[in-house]
Formats: structure tokens, sequence, C-alpha cells
């Protein structure tokens, strides 16, 4: 199958991890844990770096025990041909399904809280059509720019979680364990998937310079990504109360828009540049890689080729729904539950599979 060239060292890995992963405590994601848990949803992020360790340690080590393939040629290679091609176009149809319904929440975000005015269609086609762009540029150039911009991304999440916890009750955090130890464990089992990023990952592994830097990039991005999403939980409950989050589509930017910078105003101008590149570059490693394993599929070695295509796909189908918040909530909650045994899974049956062949021991 056709690699790209450039490769990937621990920082451009790992930025990428924390950009891709990290923006979802940005969007819509934190609701689907305040309404079921209350104030305690944040330990819902907690249990879910748990329940995580094992499928990630079995991926990881399947990808380093075979370092010249990436996850494509190992689930061929393990599976066989034909289950290989149906797991294959499983985990395409989720992650293009993913794209197209987490672009069309990030599109509503744009337009409903920032630019009132602009048309939907206009900002959905600005959004592709620079994610496009740079995910053509090809892997290498989104590591770089991930890694340029990471710094400053990360520093101004850091000023909103200051000042939201400066400007936040903790009282609003009792009690601690809101609906429950046990709820709590049951909607981190059901809704793992938010990480199942760290599966797709494994698509890129021959282009990251070796087995110790694809490692440590994934554990640092993992242990990273829960700790800002966990303290952006405990923001969100601190400022709003549990009940006052649920009445809210995205406490992020509802978040910087009621902080203070001393005497400045419109302080969500500030941290809107941010959050925009942190999204451009989240969708064009999407596009990228949603590419990558449609070309490794149906063996099309230019795989870069499609991802006009899908970009252009993306936008239709993402503009059918008419109300993308109240739409995309609710499935994406069904969406989900339905992938996270497929992310708990599938690096078990791969580990196992790896054994019975006796690669192991080879």
């Amino acid at each position: 199958m056709y690699k790209t060239e450039g490769k990937l060292g621990t920082k451009e890995l790992f930025s990428i991890i924390i950009l891709v992963i990290g923006t979802k405590l940005t969007d819509n994601t934190p609701l689907l844990f305040f309404d079921d848990l209350g104030n305690a949803a944040w330990m819902a992020i907690i249990f879910i770096f748990l329940i995580s360790l094992l499928p990630i340690y079995f991926l990881t080590k399947v990808m380093t025990l075979y370092p010249e393939m990436n996850l494509i040629e190992v689930t061929n290679h393990l599976f066989g041909k034909y289950i290989g091609t149906f797991v294959l176009f499983g985990l395409w149809f989720l992650l293009t399904s993913s794209i197209i319904e987490t672009s069309a929440v990030y599109t509503d975000i744009i337009g409903t809280m920032y630019f009132t005015k602009t048309p939907i269609m206009i900002i959905y086609f600005i959004l592709m059509a620079v994610a496009v762009y740079i995910a053509k540029k090809g892997l290498e150039n989104i590591g770089s720019a991930s890694w340029m911009t990471i710094i400053s991304i990360k520093l101004s999440l850091l000023v909103v979680l200051i000042l939201a916890y400066f400007k936040g009750e903790t009282a609003f955090l009792f009690p601690l364990l809101g609906e429950g130890v046990l709820q709590s464990i049951k909607e981190s089992s059901l809704n793992a998937s938010i990480y199942n990023e760290f599966l797709f990952i494994a698509l890129i592994a021959t282009n990251v310079k070796n087995n110790s830097s694809y490692k440590k990039a994934v554990w640092l991005g993992l242990v990273i990504v829960t700790i800002e999403i966990t303290l952006a939980l405990i923001a969100y409950v601190m400022l709003f109360d549990y009940v006052g989050v649920k009445l809210l589509n995205y406490p992020f930017h509802e978040t910087i828009r009621l902080i203070e910078l001393g005497f400045i105003t419109n302080v969500e101008s500030m941290f809107f540049p941010f959050w925009l590149i942190a999204t451009f570059l989240r969708f064009s490693f999407l596009l990228y890689i949603s590419a990558l394993l449609f070309g490794g599929i149906f063996k099309i070695k230019k795989f870069e080729y499609i991802i006009p295509t899908l970009g252009t796909m993306v936008v239709f189908l993402g503009l059918i729904p008419e109300t993308p918040v109240f739409n995309f909530t609710t499935n994406r909650e069904i969406f989900l539950n339905i992938s996270t045994p497929i992310f708990l899974l599938i690096p078990f049956f791969l580990w196992i599979f790896a054994k019975i062949k006796g690669d192991y021991k080879k």
C-alpha cells in the first residue's frame, strides 16, 4: 500500500493527538455526561481513561510488533483478506460518519456564536475547504502545523480555565459523586469511544519515526487530554452549576463569553482564533485519515486525491439536518454507544490473533 514519505516525531504526533481529541471539550461532547451524571460529569472522563488503558495497551503492543505495517496492513494480515476488508470498511464508515456529524456541530458553533448573519452553507464550505487544503499538503505538514500552534492554543485554554476557576463557585461541585460511582462507571463504559481516535492513530504508525516515538506520543497524549477535559468539565460546573450547563449548547464558548480579563471587553474574540486554528487542523487530519483508510481498502495508492471528494461529501451530508445541535447531540450518544465496543474489542482481537499466529514468538 502507498505510504506517505513524511515521518512524524514524538512531538508532532503528540500535538495531533492533543488537537484532535482535546478539542472535544469545546463542542457539545460535555453535554453527554452532564445530562446523566450532573455535577459528577468530570468523573466520567477519569473512568473512560481507566477503561481505555487496556485497549490502547493491546493496540500499541500489536503495532510495535509490526513496525513496517500500519493498521490497514496489520488488520488484513491478522484477520485475513475478507474479514479484514469488512472490519476496515466498518471503521471507515464510523470515522466518516463522525466527521460529518462533528463538522456540522462545529459549523453550527461558528454560525450561532460568532457569525450569526453568515449563511451556514458558506461557513461549512469554508471550514471544509481550509481543512481539505491542509490535508492535501500531507501528514508531515499537518504534524508540523500542529506542533507550531499547540503551545499558543493550549496556553489560551489554560488562561480560560484559570479565569473560569476564579469566577466559579466550588460549592457547585458538591456532592462530588453526583448520581453515584456506579452510574459514572456505566456512562463511562457506554461512551468510552470519545477516545476512538487512538484507534485511527494506528493508521499512521508507519509514518512515525520509530516505535518509541509512537508509544510515547500515544501514552502522553492520553494522559494530557484526560487531564484537560476533566479540568474543563470541572470549570463548567463551577461556572454554571450542572443544571445550567445542561441548558447550554456549547459550554466552552459560553465560558469565554462570561469570563473577564481586566478592562478588555469581548474576551471571546481573543480566544476564538486559537479555537478556529485547532478546528481546521482537527478536520484536516480526520479527512486525511479517512482518505488513507479508503485508499487502503480499495488499493488506491494516491489516496490524497480522494480528500476533496470526501470534503465535498461531508458538506452535502452535513447540511441535511436542519437542527444539528439537537439532532446530533442525540445521534452522537447513539453513535458513541455503538462504536464503544468496536474501540474496546478490536485491539484485543488483534492481539489475540497475533498470539494465535505465533508472531510474538517469531
